[in-house]
């Protein structure tokens, strides 16, 4: 089959490779698209010490082999029992173990569900992790309740593009921030009430002048302390990404002071996406795609996801 690896050095190669076998229990399914994920920027590049070569890649739809099924990939594998956080034999596909940048992959079945009816294959491709990552932060962890007000660090990746449109069904009041005016007019298109230019201004005080916020969604990591800065009392702050970096030192007495909450979180558990896809079938919102590219030409997708000019999701057609 057909397939892209990273070998030793992160050099990615489109090569033909054999086709895997699938284990008790597990089922190959044939890959119509792909979705790129910011997780395969880094395990493109070798940066997590994952054993090579290695085909990238958490996300995908496809066609079961077996049963003829049109299916959705749940890229959590191992989850566990436990709702607050996974278990010590979590990993998600992609690295350690194969993933779908390629014509096929074997999963465990109990990761396959049935393709959503109103969603494209390139859609629900799109949906999985970043959708379940932006259910958990919202909901699982954020607690965000009708009324009130989500801040969403981040106008155009594919986390937020989901964030917005599950807060928004939700009855939450949604702001975001960007460098782009344009990025925030299309998050107001996606449900968003506005939004804060942080390349022209002070974005905290820009978000407190328009109320602050009750939970904000942090992936840069090194704005951790302006995150707090926006909260309300009581408030959560959500964590889930070091984009911006991986350290950052924090004002502790406002933290208590103001009964604020610091939160981290990443993928989702089967019922968040249980949940997720109730939200789905009762709501009108669409994963939102900003390009899709063949196979072959993983690397200027991966760079064009690794860009600030994307807007949603990006993917590789099979």
């Amino acid at each position: 089959m057909q397939a892209v690896r990273v070998h030793e050095g992160g050099a990615l190669v489109h090569e033909t490779i054999a086709e895997p076998e699938p284990g008790p229990g597990e089922a190959l399914v044939e890959l119509r698209y792909a979705g790129l994920n910011r997780r395969d920027l880094f395990v493109c590049k070798a940066v997590y010490p994952f054993p090579l070569p290695l085909v990238p890649g958490s996300d995908g739809a496809g066609v079961r082999r077996d049963t003829g099924e049109e299916v959705v990939i749940y890229p959590a594998l191992g989850w566990g029992n436990r709702e607050a956080a996974p278990g010590d034999d979590f990993q998600i596909l992609g690295g350690p173990r194969d993933g779908t940048y390629a014509e096929l992959v074997a999963v465990p079945e109990a990761n396959l569900y049935p393709r959503p009816p109103r969603l494209s294959w390139e859609e629900a491709a799109a949906f999985p992790l970043a959708a379940l990552t932006a259910y958990r932060a919202l909901f699982s962890r954020g607690r965000l309740d009708a009324g009130e007000t989500v801040l969403v660090l981040g106008a155009g990746s594919g986390v937020s593009t989901f964030a917005v449109q599950l807060a928004a069904q939700a009855g939450a009041r949604v702001l975001v921030t960007s460098s782009s005016d344009e990025k925030i007019a299309r998050a107001v298109e996606l449900g968003a009430a506005g939004g804060v230019n942080y390349a022209t201004g002070d974005w905290v005080e820009g978000v407190k002048e328009l109320g602050g916020a009750d939970v904000v969604l942090d992936s840069v990591g090194s704005t951790w302390q302006q995150s707090l800065d926006c909260l309300r009392k009581g408030g959560r702050c959500v964590v889930f990404g070091a984009t911006g970096g991986t350290e950052v030192m924090l004002q502790v007495r406002p933290v208590y002071f103001g009964q604020h909450s610091l939160l981290g979180t990443m993928m989702g558990s089967p019922r968040d996406l249980a949940e997720l896809l109730l939200m789905l079938q009762e709501g009108s919102w669409r994963p939102v795609i900003d390009s899709v590219w063949p196979l072959a030409e993983i690397e200027a997708a991966l760079a064009r996801l690794e860009g600030p000019a994307h807007f949603g999701k990006i993917l590789v057609a099979i």
